[in-house]
């Protein structure tokens, strides 16, 4: 029988838990060399990390040190389902010393001729992040100590995982984002466009979006959107509703029932998400442009001549609300005209009410072409200061005599 890690391996795992050059390598030889250590001071079989799927509730194998098909046939396993899956729903060290199919999910445990398994908790504070279990081919008992140690290893472990995931949900979000915010805006007879995008200083890109795309009757499609949360998850939900709304927009004229279906679509695929989207319908003749609002915040309009005002639409619960009908109002757009459809991270800010910045706006909008007009409002609006939240600004310019 295995001997009981003396004091001695406990202060090397301690050593290799806090070595400060592992931060000079990549995960997974930070995992591999913390597992390997793992299994010659425990003197174990084996050694895996599962990563928590929050989403999907799963654990899924990340890293392994003996029995690597865990790794490359891409291993999951239910929370709350079998030994792994007990570990992550009761949070806490578990010990089974009899492996088959009715105690393991992973019959490659029991393929391998495991006998022993001890399992703990990866948790990052309060957050499980995954699950650390060791194997041994031979009969043994896990002590206290065998447990503490696996505990210091896991909380080691949980860090890593939590310092990739965050990472690779920032690079995905970030690449998702610049790839559906439109890299240059169309050419369009009798239009004239400019925007700015500017993501916020909090972590986590968010959805904001804005689009504009052309329709097959010469109609033109004019988009602004701001799906709720931040982070890769309200990313991918931005890139469904773009998608969507574009579909839904070849098959219908009317914005307000591009945007009934669009609410019908997420309640149904994505419940639970939340956006306010504003989307507006150019005229061919383009001298009108026909508006329908989903809890977001109104177009300033500005005719050459006049002072500047927030088109006069009603505004309709957001996307992801259940509500009555979706209405829709026709704005006349005159010759030289300019419409600005922004974002809230434009005119909102912690210290001020938002009525001050949306005042601040109305009053910087003028029918000017639309890169002096975005340059006029980024200097008033956000000038030296960054914002916590992203900023989406689209300003079009009615170029007809």
């Amino acid at each position: 029988m295995p001997e009981t890690p003396t004091a001695d391996d406990r202060l090397q795992v301690l050593e290799a838990i806090t070595d400060t050059s592992l931060g000079k390598l990549g995960q997974d030889k930070v995992m591999a060399t913390l597992l390997a250590r793992v299994r010659e001071v425990l003197m174990v079989d084996t050694a895996t990390v599962l990563r928590l799927d929050p989403t999907a509730q799963q654990l899924q194998a990340v890293a392994a040190s003996g029995i690597e098909e865990e790794v490359y046939q891409d291993v999951r396993i239910p929370v709350g389902a079998g030994f792994a899956g007990r570990v992550a729903e009761q949070r806490r060290p578990v010990i089974i010393d009899h492996v088959d199919e009715t105690t393991v999910v992973n019959a490659l445990l029991w393929e391998r001729g495991l006998r022993t398994l001890l399992g703990v908790p990866m948790l990052a504070e309060d957050e499980l992040v995954g699950v650390l279990h060791v194997g041994s081919v031979t009969a043994r008992e896990f002590s206290e100590t065998d447990v503490e140690l696996l505990r210091l290893v896991a909380g080691r472990l949980a860090l890593e995982v939590q310092i990739e995931v965050a990472a690779s949900d920032r690079a995905a979000a970030a690449a998702l984002q610049r790839s559906l915010v439109p890299a240059r805006l169309p050419a369009v007879p009798g239009m004239k466009f400019a925007a700015r995008y500017v993501p916020g200083t909090e972590p986590g890109v968010g959805g904001d979006w804005y689009d504009l795309f052309t329709l097959p009757d010469d109609r033109l499609g004019i988009v602004m959107g701001d799906v709720a949360g931040h982070g890769l998850n309200a990313a991918v939900i931005m890139g469904r509703l773009r998608s969507a709304l574009r579909a839904y927009a070849l098959e219908s004229d009317d914005p307000a029932e591009v945007l009934s279906k669009l609410d019908r679509k997420v309640q149904h695929f994505e419940p639970g998400a939340l956006a306010t989207v504003v989307y507006g319908s150019v005229s061919a003749a383009r001298d009108s442009v026909t508006i329908s609002l989903a809890g977001h915040l109104p177009p300033v309009l500005a005719a050459p001549g006049r002072p500047s005002v927030f088109v006069d639409v009603p505004v309709d619960p957001p996307i992801g609300v259940t509500g009555p009908a979706r209405r829709r109002t026709e704005i006349e757009l005159p010759p030289g005209g300019v419409i600005a459809l922004y974002t809230d991270g434009l005119v909102e800010r912690r210290d001020q009410l938002i009525d001050v910045g949306l005042q601040r706006l109305a009053g910087v909008v003028t029918a000017d072409p639309p890169s002096a007009v975005c340059a006029t409002v980024m200097a008033a609006l956000v000038g030296s200061t960054p914002s916590q939240d992203d900023i989406a600004l689209l300003v079009a310019r009615c170029e007809r005599n």
